[in-house]
């Protein structure tokens, strides 16, 4: 690929990450890190009473394409269920393993320069997998 890994794009959502703060009331509170590259996520996130993302605020400790992913999931998960945000988390592991089409998540085209970097992958998979665990949480509360 002759995209570079980090550009204007990309930049622009890693600070976006600031539009989802943490906050004090969430319901589902999760903490989670990448071993590869030590990135780490701490995400709040509410749901409706269907179990659907309703609101996401986080803390990124992670590089801008790991802020840029953070940010893209906050954007679009609100209305998604766990079923929702385990097949888009698939999706794109899969299409980092080279068994997929890019995912069909809206923005994540802008990211498509990491596929070719794994090191990357664990801090861009890393605030879906946060999600997950969250609604994982709620489905075990309800």
């Amino acid at each position: 690929m002759n995209a570079p890994l980090y550009n204007r794009d990309i930049l622009a959502l890693a600070v976006a990450t600031a539009d989802y703060l943490p906050f004090a009331d969430a319901r589902h509170r999760v903490s989670k890190r990448a071993p590869l590259c030590g990135s780490a996520i701490i995400l709040d996130l509410d749901t409706d009473a269907a179990g659907h993302v309703s609101r996401v605020g986080m803390h990124v400790e992670a590089c801008a394409l790991g802020q840029a992913s953070a940010a893209l999931l906050a954007r679009h998960a609100p209305g998604l269920g766990l079923a929702e945000i385990r097949g888009a988390r698939a999706a794109i592991a899969d299409w980092f393993a080279g068994a997929g089409d890019l995912p069909d998540w809206p923005g994540f085209d802008l990211l498509a320069p990491a596929r070719d970097y794994p090191a990357r992958h664990g801090a861009i998979l890393l605030p879906f997998d946060a999600a997950i665990a969250a609604l994982e949480d709620q489905a075990a509360a309800a």
